[in-house]
């Protein structure tokens, strides 16, 4: 394996910021909960929102690339999808409610 695990959570923490074109400034919202890797070339990354029980998972491969159809998953029910979310900068509520509804 080329990556290591700190590698990999750098990775796909960059990847899903790109992804929903979230600022630097309101970056440290999504915090990696864990990194796990799965057999020899790739990892998997649990990204979340501090506070919130909403899970991203990501595939970092060992060549650094992220697989694009990520995982989401969240246990707050379809009609419940903007409850708790007005704490939050408005971006980061957009991005929940669109992964929440879209599940």
């Amino acid at each position: 394996m080329q990556l290591s695990a700190t590698e990999a959570q750098q990775i796909a923490l960059e990847f899903l910021l790109q992804d929903w074109n979230i600022p630097d400034a309101i970056s440290d919202w999504f915090v990696v909960i864990s990194s796990r890797l799965m057999g020899q070339y790739w990892y998997i990354v649990e990204i979340g929102i501090a506070g919130l029980p909403d899970r991203w998972y990501i595939q970092v491969y060992d060549t650094g690339e992220c697989d694009p159809n990520y995982t989401f998953v969240s246990p707050i029910k379809s009609t419940e999808i903007d409850t708790d979310l007005g704490e939050f900068p408005a971006i980061i509520a957009e991005v929940l409610s669109s992964e929440r509804n879209s599940r």
